[in-house]
């Protein structure tokens, strides 16, 4: 016999589960959910539902209702919800986005796991719901909880970090807090076992250093949304620009960088085309509010319009002598690439590389080198630095021993807040277009 404890929980899974399926015909009403791959290692494969099969992901690109994405033998992804929390995916496994619902302003997510192993680090923000389906168990989740779960047809692996999650299953519930596993048996009618000990994973701290990066650079957001945004703390910095209030502008960017000189335009069932911007910090600041050109000062972001996401590149104001912003294609659903972005963008930056104004951070691994702000004022000051050890991603250094040096020969600057000044640069736009990959 349940208890009472049990039984109140199960009560609020079940009305969670009914509003995730009432919320089919209002999905369909609205703006449709987009949740974002917000860092993409190796080799990952995204199917959109669209009749293209499996074809290459990159990061930023939006993840709509029906999607299947896979990871390869060295292949890792994290996938960022509204709220900022993230599901993060190891080597060979295999996801569906079953469901992506927004019902009265909540955000409903159900998840398919159907092999490998996944971490959920779920923030419970705002009344956000998701729910995770593996084997024949699932899990659902209205409060904040960090756990992993790996499914295979032999065996069932579920552990828990932080806070605790019901995994529910044909041979009932079973609860398990922080710092305890248990093991399902499929072969057993998924007989759930509570392990002993609990076991860590190769993986873990690869997971645990995501996090930690997280919590470091999203704190004091002061946006409706918690996605993308600890890449903006990292990546860049506000000023208050007399005329136009507090504006963002990413680091190393100086006067003739181009906010859209570098993505790809990413067709999507029900979405059509939208832009997806190469730069690791490329998610806010194309999705929410505008871009405007300030003299002497170069391109910045400013906050704003957050009833709905953008899907085509937006600015105010007057830009620089004969700009023009990139449209999209009139047909898909091929990737079409600008730049050195999407399917182009190369291999993040290893040993001895030179960072220099009009980079804005494009393949600097997020948190590889610890304070930037610092960095920047180096680049501004003397044009460009060489690094001297390669980036470590995901180390969230306050201070860090700064592992380059200005290079003598650069130009010299000056800088304003998070403003850079340099020569202009060329910012023609040149386009690729890629096919659907590989068949599903």
């Amino acid at each position: 016999m349940s208890s009472p404890r049990l039984s109140r929980k199960l009560t609020v899974v079940c009305t969670v589960l009914a509003a995730i399926a009432a919320s089919v015909s209002t999905f369909a009403q609205s703006q449709p959910r987009i949740v974002r791959l917000s860092d993409v290692r190796g080799t990952v494969e995204i199917d959109k539902n669209s009749g293209a099969g499996y074809e290459k992901a990159f990061v930023n690109l939006p993840v709509t209702q029906g999607a299947l994405l896979r990871t390869q033998d060295d292949g890792r992804v994290e996938v960022e919800f509204e709220d900022g929390s993230a599901l993060r995916l190891t080597p060979n496994t295999t996801v569906e986005f079953k469901s992506l619902a927004l019902v009265d302003g909540k955000h409903f997510s159900e998840v398919d796991l159907t092999q490998g192993m996944a971490y959920v680090n779920w923030l419970g923000k705002g009344g956000d719901a998701l729910t995770l389906n593996f084997s024949r168990e699932k899990v659902t989740l209205l409060h904040a909880s960090h756990f992993r779960v790996e499914t295979s047809p032999a065996r069932v692996d579920v552990a828990v970090f932080k806070g605790d999650v019901d995994v529910v299953g044909p041979t009932g519930t079973m609860t398990l807090s922080k710092k305890k596993m248990a093991t399902f048996d499929p072969s057993d009618g998924e007989k759930g076992t509570l392990a002993k000990d609990f076991e860590q994973d190769a993986y873990d701290d690869w997971d645990k250093q995501a996090s930690e990066y997280h919590d470091t650079y999203a704190k004091n957001n002061s946006t409706p949304y918690g996605y993308g945004y600890s890449d903006m703390s990292y990546y860049g910095g506000f000023s208050n620009v007399a005329g136009y209030g507090m504006l963002w502008q990413p680091y190393f960017a100086g006067i003739g960088w181009d906010p859209f000189m570098d993505g790809a335009w990413a067709f999507s069932p029900g979405i059509g085309y939208t832009w997806v911007s190469a730069y690791p910090w490329g998610w806010t600041p194309y999705m929410y509010g505008n871009w405007v050109f300030v003299p002497g000062m170069g391109w910045m972001w400013e906050p704003g319009n957050w009833n709905g996401w953008n899907g085509t590149p937006r600015f105010v104001g007057t830009g620089p002598q004969r700009y023009a912003v990139p449209t999209p294609p009139k047909t898909g659903p091929n990737t079409v690439v600008v730049g050195r972005g999407g399917p182009l963008t190369g291999t993040p930056l290893v040993g001895r590389t030179l960072i220099d104004r009009g980079s804005a951070g494009l393949m600097v691994p997020r948190g590889s080198l610890g304070n930037l702000a610092h960095l920047n004022r180096e680049v501004t000051k003397a044009g460009s630095v060489n690094l001297h050890s390669a980036p470590v991603p995901y180390a969230a250094v306050e201070h860090p021993i700064a592992p380059w040096h200005s290079s003598a020969a650069s130009s010299t600057g000056t800088s304003s807040g998070t403003a850079m000044h340099s020569a202009p640069s060329s910012s023609a736009h040149s386009t690729h277009s890629t096919s659907g990959g590989r068949p599903h």
